[in-house]
């Protein structure tokens, strides 16, 4: 069993499909005896596939952490990673245009969790910053500045790093290609006071 505990490591070290290791990890578990089985219940059907959702998404995220570590949550390590940016050096003012882009979409996700609480992003980002605590942020649900990783409010290094680079991939695919296909937005009918529209058309269609 332990030589082939230890094939298995090695598997999972040189294999580059993310399902191959998955499945490597998991009969690598089932091999060290760290199985464990967790029985998700509810009252109804759509109340066990939400919980089962949110199992699934909390052993992925540990799992990601085991790897890779934690960072503090509520969208600070990118705030905090952001501050870095100011001193790189560019070449030219494209280079200078990028680096800035890319600094405000790192403080966006902080800066929209304070918006979905009903504070001014703004603010809070600016709070955040004023603190050189690399764990120090806003707890959204409490309302209240404190050490985020001591709270309990955390993100696995993994999803943030992965975050980043699926991201920059896919900004720099828009960037190439000079086009994007997007759902145009479809015009509110006016709500007449009754009775049928002008011409003997059907009400709400566009032709």
């Amino acid at each position: 069993i332990d030589a082939r505990v230890a094939q298995i490591k090695a598997q999972i070290e040189e294999t580059t499909s993310d399902y191959d290791r998955e499945k490597l990890q998991e009969r690598l578990a089932k091999l060290a005896g760290g199985v464990a089985v967790i029985r998700v219940g509810g009252a109804t059907e759509v109340e066990v596939k939400e919980r089962k959702d949110r199992v699934d998404d909390a052993m992925h995220a540990t799992r990601a952490a085991v790897e890779e570590g934690i960072v503090p949550g509520g969208g600070v390590a990118l705030l905090r990673a952001s501050v870095h940016l100011k001193g790189i050096r560019t070449k030219n003012d494209d280079q200078k245009t990028g680096v800035e882009i890319v600094r405000k979409a790192l403080s966006a996700p902080a800066r929209q969790i304070a918006i979905n609480a009903g504070e001014d992003g703004s603010v809070i980002v600016g709070k955040i910053l004023e603190k050189d605590q690399y764990s120090f942020g806003f707890d959204s649900q409490t309302g209240e500045y404190g050490n985020l990783v001591t709270k309990g409010i955390i993100d696995p290094t993994k999803v943030v790093r992965v975050a980043i680079q699926n991201a920059a991939s896919v900004a720099a695919l828009l960037i190439t290609t000079e086009a994007m296909v997007a759902e145009v937005p479809k015009k509110n009918a006016g709500a007449g006071a009754g009775g049928m529209p002008p011409g003997g058309g059907m009400g709400g269609m566009e032709f």
